[in-house]
């Protein structure tokens, strides 16, 4: 991918380069819970009626924080207010590829518009499902924050991955700013690819 495809990305993220509010040091007291859902698919739900205003979805998730309780809550300078989140607050829904070995940068867009580049202070982690091999990969927004990577991306992330040694073993990784991020030994790739 080129530069150019970084600038496209860039312009389909209306809040890229926005600064968001401090949530991680506010301390307001917690005021209940909303009948509010974010599904796997990284649908906004209120009441169990989708939210179909994209900006307004926008807005509620520049003020998500996932706390110490594993809870994710709405929070603003003066209230704390309790969502349902189904797997991950946001959805990866396109990835751009710059640069090559230690030099590739991973730089993913969610559905909401954030951008975050995966790299030491933004990991790539990755989940296996022991029955099938399914693979799901996290990456780390902020805070305690993740975004699953949606499955068209997860497919684009596993062909630029490798066979990388590390502690004396074949793993099967992707990099992104000089860090190594393992998926699964490559033993258990060709077992899972049989």
């Amino acid at each position: 991918m080129s530069l150019n495809s970084l600038q496209d990305m860039l312009a389909r993220a209306p809040g890229a380069g926005k600064g968001l509010p401090p949530v991680d040091k506010w301390n307001p007291p917690f005021c209940g819970d909303l009948d509010m859902e974010i599904r796997a698919d990284g649908s906004w739900y209120y009441l169990g009626t989708p939210i179909g205003r994209p900006e307004l979805v926008r807005l509620f998730s520049s003020v998500l924080r996932k706390d110490d309780d594993g809870k994710t809550y709405l929070v603003t300078p003066v209230e704390k207010i309790g969502i349902r989140v189904v797997d991950a607050p946001f959805l990866a829904v396109e990835m751009n590829v710059s640069g090559e070995g230690d030099a590739q940068k991973l730089t993913f867009r969610t559905l909401t518009g954030d951008i975050v580049e995966a790299g030491k202070d933004n990991p790539l982690r990755f989940e296996i499902a022991n029955e099938n091999y399914g693979l799901k990969p996290y990456i780390h927004m902020r805070g305690r924050l993740e975004a699953l990577i949606g499955r068209p991306v997860m497919y684009e992330l596993v062909e630029i991955g490798e066979h990388i040694e590390i502690d004396g073993v074949s793993m099967f990784s992707v990099r992104s700013n000089g860090t190594v991020f393992p998926i699964m030994p490559s033993e258990e790739l060709e077992r899972a690819s049989q």
